[in-house]
This record gives C-alpha cells, structure tokens and sequence, in this order.
C-alpha cells in the first residue's frame, strides 16, 4: 500500500518507481494520505515501459534524420513475436476505452428512457418547457425568458429563468441549439452531462480502493435510483451537477486545485442553493487537512448562497423565499443557524419528523450501505440534504422528483472514502489483513444494491415490452398538433406542451382565460364543462377526439 503525509494541506505524491509507466502512477494519496496499489497495474505498468523501450529502440535503428526503416517483428527470446503497435495501444489504454465504453452505455441508457416517453407523450411541460424556452433565449443571444413560467405565475410573458432559479449555466447548451432546435437537445445532454461524471468516479475509487473496484462504484452510479429519478422527470439544472460534483472532488482529492476550483465555480453558476454544497466540500477539505483553501471555500459558498438569495435573484425579478420556506426556523440562514444552535433538539426533530424523510435518508444512504458516514466527505452533501428536510414543502421531502442526484454521486465517493478508513482501522487493531478481498466485497456490494433498485425506479421501464409500444391516442394526438401553426402562442396540457415547444410559444393550460389563440390538451370527463365555456367565450372546436381536444380563437 502506497503512503504518503499531506503536511502542507495537498495529498502527498510518491514519484514514479522505476521501470513503471508515470500515467500509471496514482496521482496522490486518499483523504487520509493512504492510496492503494494494485498488482496488476503494477505489472502493466512494468509492460508498457518495456513496450515504450521497444519503440525507443526501435527509432534508435531507423535512418538518419529520424526516419525509421521498416522491420519485422523481433522475437523474443522464448520465440515470442513482440506485440504489434496495434496490441501494445489496446493494452496501454484498455483502462480508457473500458471507460468510455461504460460512458457510452450510460448515455444510451439514459437517452433510450427520456427519449422514449418524449416520443409517446409522458414527458410533462413543467419543467421541461421552461428550460427549453430560457436555452432558446442565450441560443438568439437574447435574455432567457421563460413565458411558460412568467404567465402561470401571474409575472408575464418577459418573466426571466434567473428570476426562478440562478442558473447561468444553461448558458453553455446554447451552441446546441444551433444543432437541433428542442427540448429533445435537452434531454440529451442530461443524459450525457450524467454519464460524463463516471471517469471521475473511477479515478476516484481506483486511487483509494483499487481498479476492478472503480468499475463496480462506476455502474453502481450509472444505473443509480437517483440518476434514473431525475431521468424520469425530464431536463432539471441537476444535469450538471453529478459531472461538477465528481471533477470538484475528485480533483481536489488528487491536489489538482485548479481544475477542482473551476468545477466549484461551474456548481455557483448552476443553483442558487448550491452555494450550500460549495460550503460542504469547504468543509471536508477543512477537516482533511486543507484547512486554509476549506476555510475559503465554506465562506465563498455561504456568501455566494446569501448574495445570489438576497441580491441578484430579486434583481432579476423573484422572490427568493417562493421555493425555500422555514417558518419553523426562521427567514434567512442566519436565523435557521441560530436556532440550530439554541434549539438543536427541535432543528434534529424536525429531520425525522415524518415517514417521508424516513424513506429519503434511507433510500440516499443505503446504496452506499450507509459507510458513507464513516467519511468527512458526507459533509458535502450534508448541507443540500438538511435544507430539503427543513423546508415546509413536503415535495422536497420525497424521493420522487429530481433532488436526490444532487447528491448522490458525493454520497457514492465518500462510501468509498469510508470504506478505506473502516479497513484501515481494522487493519491497524490486530484483525486479520482484510485487504484486497474486503475493498473488493464491498465495491461488489454496492453494485448489487444498485441493481437491486433498478426494478422499483424508471429504468425498470426500459425492461417492459409495452414501454415501447405507442399510445392508442398516439395517431389523434399528432392530428391534434397538426393544426397547430408554427410560431404562435398555445396553451397545452402536461403531454403536448413539450411536443409543441420546439416551433411555438407555449404556455401551461391551467383553465384560465387568457384569450391565448391556441388550446391543445387532453381532457376527461371533469374538464368537459371547462371546454364548453370556452366555446361560449370565443372559441371554436378544431378537434374532438379520444379526448384529445384542439381549441381556436375566432379572429385570433
């Protein structure tokens, strides 16, 4: 096992043994200033440098000049042909295409179920749209105007995305809607922003518990509950912040500050709230002995989160409180830190004080088998858990939406990070060497528990045969937009709102009247008086079918 001090706040770094490939080197220690070795990589980086002496002595023999003549294979001394320049790429590099073949299976994965329920309508306008109009609003090199959001919420047709949420980050897709004008570019991209994260988490688990195992963590994330939650319910901010997480962290880790700090910077510039997470790798960092750089990430993160709050959304338009509210703590956090501090019994009661957030702590911890918490990492994700448990909307209680990949990614790193230290610790008090074999059962494990809650989460639909079938309304829903022009403005229930989007202004369909030229949705039993009092208002019927309706303005 590789050792190393960190006495200035970076890991430690052992130089290059001889005869060993320096890319083969582990870049720096685990947390703690311990990194693992395995074997294998030691024997493969022993080959590749005889490869590497191979080819050096071979342009030694070329023609002056530099120019190498052409030669046979030597044989070596068993009789053995020297692999060719083809074998001696594919094993310097198995590492590097084994990886990029999981990212490429990932993103396939997740693009087949978002791709799939956008083709047969199960993808819902909120919030899918919104973000789809304030990307289309950098990609003219215009403001991010989300009318969508704006109108339902009495605001307007001018109301900003960075009134709703601080995510400039959305920025950065722009140039692909230059590509493919849609929210199908969205979906996309999530899938491959969150398949991105995977060689991070490899690096990341290769250097603290060893290389077979930084395949198992890799799955295990990629088919994670979260990432598929947050698949399921189309394109959210939360698309970056796996890939921004993993590269923060794992840089960091490795004492690459500079990359590590433009991920930090990427994770300001994606939430409002994420400030918080900024301040909780802050905190880690303080406490793995980076403590003048932790020192200044806690702060920046907390003075990011309070100015982006109290200043700049309100600049643009919103109301910070309109998503986060603790009436039971206070306004602001200063207060809430304040009555953590002289009401603790009442701040922890209230993380636990409904089945709900039982069901969320369980389900976020067990997929590392709860390790995690034996790690100063877990502080990075701590700060983002506590503000959902604390606020007074329930929806940010559960499991069903999105939130959960916020974290789940830190959450699966400091498992690893845990499950070094619990070794070590056994290690150090007399227990038999558990070494390989118990890094290896527990990256083991934690892939089986990942595949374990595939059947209970949306990738389970990818195994139906009925996923992918169409819907029986398929045929009149795509009559229905048919009579839609492009370029007006229409209101539309959940299911066409995202179809629509792409060449119309489209706004939510909430029943009121608005006097909007278009109306296309689908309706039940319930909503038919609704339908009939916009015939008397103004309307005409264009289309009444399978319960799929298409309304016009007269003289819109």
């Amino acid at each position: 096992m590789i050792t190393g001090t960190a006495t200035s706040g970076r890991p430690a770094e052992e130089p290059p043994r001889e005869g060993s490939d320096p890319d083969d080197t582990l870049e720096a220690a685990a947390v703690d200033g311990t990194a693992v070795a395995e074997p294998g990589d030691t024997a493969d980086a022993q080959a590749g440098a005889q490869a590497a002496g191979e080819a050096a002595g071979e342009a030694e023999s070329g023609a002056p000049g530099g120019a190498t003549a052409a030669v046979e294979p030597e044989e070596r001394p068993g009789g053995e042909a020297a692999p060719r320049p083809a074998a001696r790429f594919l094993r310097s590099h198995r590492h590097l295409i084994a990886v990029s073949v999981l990212c490429a299976l990932s993103s396939a994965l997740n693009c087949s179920l978002s791709l799939l329920r956008f083709a047969h309508f199960q993808v819902a306008t909120y919030d899918l749209v919104i973000f789809d109009q304030a990307v289309r609003g950098y990609s003219h090199f215009s403001a991010p105007t989300v009318p969508l959001r704006g109108v339902t919420g009495g605001l307007g047709m001018d109301y900003i995305q960075l009134a709703d949420h601080f995510s400039p980050i959305l920025a950065v897709l722009a140039p692909l809607y230059w590509l493919h004008d849609g929210p199908v570019t969205l979906l996309v991209a999530q899938a491959v922003l969150f398949a991105l994260a995977i060689p991070f988490v490899w690096m990341f688990t290769r250097r603290v518990l060893g290389t077979p195992h930084a395949y198992l963590v890799s799955m295990a994330y990629a088919i994670s509950w979260p990432i598929a939650q947050a698949t399921a319910v189309e394109f959210h901010e939360v698309a970056f912040v796996p890939l921004l997480s993993a590269i923060a962290v794992e840089r960091l880790h490795a004492g690459r500050r500079l990359p590590g700090l433009l991920a930090v910077l990427g994770l300001l510039l994606t939430k409002e709230d994420l400030g918080l997470m900024v301040a909780g790798i802050g905190i880690w960092l303080f406490f793995t002995g980076q403590r003048r750089l932790g020192a200044g990430l806690a702060f920046t993160g907390v003075a990011v989160f309070e100015v982006v709050r109290k200043f700049l959304i309100p600049l643009a338009g919103g109301n910070p409180a309109y998503y986060t509210r603790y009436s039971k703590l206070g306004e602001d956090l200063p207060q809430m830190l304040w009555s953590a501090v002289t009401r603790p019994h009442e701040f922890v009661g209230m993380l636990f004080d409904d089945h709900s957030k039982w069901d969320t702590w369980g389900l976020l911890l067990w997929p590392a088998l709860f390790v995690c918490l034996l790690s100063p990492l877990v502080l990075a994700a701590l700060p983002l858990i506590l503000e959902r448990l604390l606020a007074d909307s329930d929806n940010w209680w559960s499991t069903g939406w999105h939130y959960d990949a916020f974290v789940v990614l830190i959450l699966l790193m400091a498992g690893v990070d845990g499950a070094a230290r619990l070794i070590r610790w056994l290690e150090r008090r007399g227990v038999p060497r558990p070494g390989h074999g118990l890094r290896l059962a527990y990256a083991a494990a934690v892939f089986a528990v990942a595949v374990t809650t595939v059947p209970y989460r949306p990738f389970d639909n990818l195994m139906s045969p009925d996923f992918y079938h169409s819907d029986p309304r398929t045929e009149a829903r795509e009559q229905a937009m048919s009579l839609v022009p492009d370029g007006v403005v229409v209101e539309a229930s959940d299911d066409f709102g995202a179809r629509l989007s792409g060449r119309t202004t489209v706004l939510w369909w909430d029943y009121q009247k608005r006097g909007t030229p278009w109306i296309v949705a689908s309706v039940n039993n319930d909503l038919r008086g609704v339908v009939d009092s916009y015939l008397t208002e103004g309307y005409e019927l264009r289309l009444d079918r399978d319960d799929i309706v298409v309304l016009h303005r007269i003289g819109a």
